[in-house]
């Protein structure tokens, strides 16, 4: 059952809903009736805020990515070295494994590429881009690569990562994602 702040208005409580089916079920698994049960309202009300589920799809991606992007760069500006942040950025996926065994929405909804709409599939993109960004000028600043090896690298982290924490789902042993980072950072592609 999908816990809903009760105050939250009901686009956002439509939101925090749909963000939690779909890292459970992907694109695929969000349909309005549920949806509205999870939620508490009728379905017909989905419709006030979202013009179809596309527009819901890409909604819930964007608030992800956007969430994440924040989150990153909180993390960088606390930092007491971009050092710390590429050591910590793993827990960013992690914390997705220790909820329910969910993974990152966008990695979900990136395996039902061929099922998306366009601007669903855009949004899962960006969050994608967002994230290799991130990674590049954190490992530029932390001095692990140059800057002409940064977004190679980045790409390598980002999809390393996603890969293991996909795994780590399928077996449901949250273990398994702790054992492959272990392993990232002893073959050198992560910071120890």
């Amino acid at each position: 059952m999908v816990k809903i702040d009760s105050g939250a208005n009901s686009r956002e409580r439509i939101l925090a809903a749909a963000t939690q089916i779909a890292q459970a079920h992907g694109y695929g698994g969000l349909n309005f009736r549920d949806l509205a049960e999870a939620v508490g309202i009728r379905a017909a009300s989905i419709y006030h805020h979202f013009e179809n589920k596309a527009d819901l799809g890409a909604a819930v991606a964007r608030r992800y990515w956007e969430d994440c992007a924040a989150s990153l760069e909180a993390s960088l500006a606390s930092a007491a070295e971009p050092i710390d942040c590429l050591r910590r950025y793993p827990e960013t996926f992690r914390k997705a494994l220790k909820n329910d065994n969910r993974i990152c929405l966008c990695s979900f909804m990136a395996a039902e590429s061929d099922d998306l709409p366009a601007v669903v599939m855009q949004e899962v993109k960006t969050f994608a881009d967002v994230n290799v960004a991130w990674l590049g000028k954190v490992l530029t600043a932390a001095r692990v690569v140059s800057p002409a090896e940064s977004e190679a690298r980045a790409r390598a982290i980002f999809a390393a990562i996603a890969g293991a924490q996909l795994i780590a789902r399928s077996r449901g042993d949250i273990a398994v994602y702790d054992d492959l980072i272990a392993s990232y950072r002893a073959a050198g592609l992560l910071p120890g």
